[in-house]
């Protein structure tokens, strides 16, 4: 599968952020007098932003009193330290110089939203690098809505058949699809298990950042 350009979902895809998201959420369990949970049982959650975390760190549903408030003190807590353990997925670094060396390109199309996106990938020295990056609030929608992948083509100047995206969500394939782009489901990252991605219909599926280079050539 040939690509000049490969877009990649960033949380539990390029990066592993669970660790600081995690940590945002036991600091705001500490505020609260609460011990700390540990991070096998929350990084399934990783993927599904604040209300997923405040759902099962803190029983929070995004209707009840105090959520919002709650929602605030955690994505503060998460920009003061939000690249304090978030690190590339192992192999991932290799794969991006492979990239670099073949002359191709890669961007980053994700949910999360921008004023948390640029800050990340600035600390891990990764906005430099890309060919676009489209944040969850740049469509004014987020995948599976195909207006992201669209922004992505524009900002790169790529044209479909130039891309593919690779995501650890069904979002990422869904969104994909919708504007006939290719599509790699992964093993990593933080899918829940009752939705494992060898059943999103992707074109390929990677068990790790190594089967990129198997795939990608």
């Amino acid at each position: 599968m040939h690509a000049r350009c490969v877009l990649f979902d960033l949380d539990g895809t390029l990066v592993d952020t669970a660790p600081d998201l995690i940590g945002a959420l036991n600091r705001l369990r500490a505020e609260q007098q609460l011990d700390a949970l540990p991070e096998a049982q929350l990084r399934p959650m990783a993927s599904l932003g604040a209300a997923g975390l405040l759902k099962a760190g803190l029983n929070l549903q995004a209707d009840q009193p105090g959520f919002e408030a709650a929602r605030e003190r955690f994505l503060e807590l998460y920009a003061q330290h939000i690249a304090d353990h978030s690190h590339l997925f192992d192999g991932m670094a290799e794969f991006l110089d492979t990239l670099k060396q073949q002359g191709r390109h890669w961007g980053v199309v994700t949910n999360k939203p921008g004023n948390l996106t640029w800050p990340l990938l600035r600390a891990l020295d990764l906005e430099e690098a890309t060919a676009c990056i489209v944040a969850g609030d740049c469509a004014g929608v987020a995948k599976p809505d195909p207006a992201p992948m669209r922004l992505a083509l524009q900002r790169s100047g790529m044209t479909v058949a130039d891309c593919v995206m690779v995501g650890d969500d069904r979002r990422d394939i869904v969104a994909a699809q919708a504007v006939g782009m290719r599509s790699i489901a992964v093993g990593w990252g933080y899918h829940p298990s009752d939705d494992p991605p060898q059943t999103w219909a992707a074109d390929a599926y990677a068990e790790s950042p190594a089967d990129l280079h198997l795939i990608l050539g």
